[in-house]
């Protein structure tokens, strides 16, 4: 079974002002089943775009992708969304929620994408899983942060990614509220088995997982391994 994510000598750079400007520099990292990364740094270091590159969501200047043993530099976009629909969960800081559809329909969105006929039923099982068995047809709207961001985890996990890309999954959420947030989704991907990289500000949070990898100027700082496996969370029901 080949690395879930191999990330080598990756750099994206931009133009700015008629020069290159480098927001990441030569990154080199390889992430296994099960595994988790936080990654961590400074504004402005390269967090967001070093997901966004791994994900296949934009193309590096230079270096190489290896998602789920398939080199995303050699695929077109429609290629690398396909990818992506396979192996690939996402949560966002901002939900990203389709706001004409019900929490339900959200949650079964990219289990369709796939073509999966049956999707209700896990999708009701995921949501329930999160607390939201009571809020189903209710629209995002309808919803409080905390709830969006849990309707946000249950479409991550519809279609069993092996890898989930969680950005600033708690930034627009109040402290009780993100770490409920959290508790939900170490429990999903511990239950799930799935490789987990997650940005975030938050260096507590951080070392909750089993690697830290710091970012400083667009370039790796240090890659700390703190332990072969995941910190326990303890079981606790969504709020």
């Amino acid at each position: 079974m080949p690395e879930v994510l191999e990330v080598d000598r990756l750099t994206k750079a931009y133009p700015s002002a008629g020069q290159a400007l480098t927001v990441l520099r030569d990154v080199t990292f390889t992430l296994e089943d099960g595994d988790t990364c936080a990654v961590v740094g400074p504004s402005g270091s390269g967090k967001t775009t070093l997901l966004g590159l791994c994900a296949g969501l934009d193309s590096p200047s230079s270096g190489r992708v290896r998602l789920c043993g398939v080199d995303l530099g050699a695929l077109d976009e429609d290629a690398r969304a396909q990818v992506r629909n396979r192996y690939v969960g996402f949560v966002f800081q901002s939900f990203r929620l389709i706001p004409t559809l019900t929490a339900l329909e959200n949650v079964m969105v990219p289990a369709e994408l796939r073509g999966n006929r049956e999707a209700r039923a896990p999708a009701v099982d995921l949501l329930g899983q999160v607390g939201l068995g009571d809020r189903l047809t209710h629209y995002p709207a309808q919803l409080s942060g905390g709830e969006k961001q849990r309707v946000a985890l249950a479409r991550a996990f519809i279609n069993r990614p092996r890898i989930l890309f969680a950005d600033e999954p708690t930034g627009n959420l109040d402290t009780e509220t993100g770490e409920k947030i959290i508790r939900l989704l170490f429990e999903l991907n511990a239950s799930a088995g799935t490789t987990l990289v997650l940005v975030t500000h938050d260096h507590e949070l951080a070392r909750r997982t089993g690697r830290i990898l710091r970012l400083r100027g667009g370039e790796v700082a240090s890659d700390e391994r703190l332990r072969s496996e995941p910190a326990a969370v303890e079981k606790e029901a969504g709020a």
